[in-house]
Formats: structure tokens, sequence, C-alpha cells
């Protein structure tokens, strides 16, 4: 495994953002290269490239494979709000997030709040939440099939 700073941004009064390239090379020839950024103390992933291509599960772990050798070249920046110590990098701080109808009713609030905001309710049930878009879309039905939000589709 190997990685790299690829490139940093220092932003006035915004913090640095760095990007690192990361190889992930096996004995059976297999090979994963990704873009992992650093923001203040948030890591994303960017993008993964992956010969033979990953499986949703492999994809699902990536980022448990990189923590350690990112936490050696990131030092203490990925630590600082988490506290995370030996242990690698803290993951991405996600809210609470209630479960069931109590997530679903807090989601619907959320996308209606956006909606008269004019953003994307979407990406504001995403940011609440800290999931991906796909468990977002997921809540979204939820709270409509719960009759929290108006149906997609209008049916004449």
């Amino acid at each position: 495994m190997s990685v790299r700073p690829a490139w940093e941004m220092r932003e006035s009064g915004a913090g640095v953002t760095s990007w690192f390239d990361v190889r992930l090379s096996f004995t059976d020839g297999a090979r994963v290269d990704l873009l992992a950024v650093l923001s203040d103390t948030a890591l994303s992933i960017e993008d993964v490239r992956a010969e033979p291509p990953l499986s949703l599960d492999d994809l699902a772990v990536v980022a448990e494979w990189i923590e350690e050798p990112l936490s050696e070249v990131c030092g203490n920046r990925l630590g600082a709000g988490g506290g995370t110590g030996r242990d690698g990098p803290a993951r991405r701080a996600r809210p609470a997030w209630p479960r069931g109808a109590e997530g679903r009713l807090l989601a619907a609030q959320e996308y209606r709040a956006a909606q008269q905001e004019g953003v994307d309710p979407v990406l504001a049930v995403m940011d609440a939440t800290g999931h991906s878009r796909r468990e977002a879309l997921r809540l979204i039905a939820g709270a409509r099939d719960a009759g929290l939000l108006a149906p997609r589709h209008i049916r004449r």
C-alpha cells in the first residue's frame, strides 16, 4: 500500500484541504487506486478505481483498508476532532439519527425546510443524517410512504 500527498489547497479562513493518492496492491494482482480528501477533520473518498472491479461489500470497507496508512501520512489532522489516538483516523462524524418513525419525521422536516429555502432537499437530508444519497432517498421515500411528505407524482 502506498499513500502520496497529491496536492493541497489553503483558503483564507477556511483551513486546508489536502488530496492523497492511495494505491492498494494485492498479492493476486488486484489493485485499487483512490483519491482521498482531507478537509479540516473530515475524510472522504472522491474517486475509486479498481482492477478487477470491487464488489459492493468490498467497496463498503475500502475506508477501513486505508485508515491506518492515511493516519500515518495525515498526522494529527484526522484525530483533532475525534480523538482517535492509535486506532487511526476518525470516521466521518455522523450526527445521531433516530430510526423508525421519528427518523422519518425528522427527515420530512429537513426536506420541507430545504424546499422552503430553495435548496436541494435531498442534499439537506444527506447533510442532516450523514447518510449517502441512496440512504437519504430511501429515508425520504419512507417519509412519503408514511404520509409525512406529499407523493412524488400526483395521480390523476
